[in-house]
């Protein structure tokens, strides 16, 4: 399989959405300690949210999903 080449924004979308992972997972937690009703909902901060988008839309992958998963898997192909 050859490796991908990722240009700077490309390189940067990949970086926001693995920030974005992380963060989703993290809210979402791996305990689940407690009682459901006694959990506070996941709560993912919408500057993250965002930086993944902008991130998108600079490397002109926004509504190019195939592509975008495509860049990630050859970069980091863990996630």
């Amino acid at each position: 399989m050859p490796t991908a080449v990722l240009t700077d924004r490309e390189r940067t979308a990949v970086q926001a959405y693995l920030r974005l992972l992380h963060t989703v997972r993290a809210a979402f937690g791996d305990d689940g300690s407690g009682p459901p009703h006694d959990r506070q909902p996941p709560m993912v901060p919408p500057a993250v949210l965002a930086e993944a988008e902008q991130a998108l839309a600079a490397a002109g992958l926004t509504g190019n999903e195939e592509e975008f998963f495509r860049l990630l898997h050859s970069w980091c192909p863990e996630s």
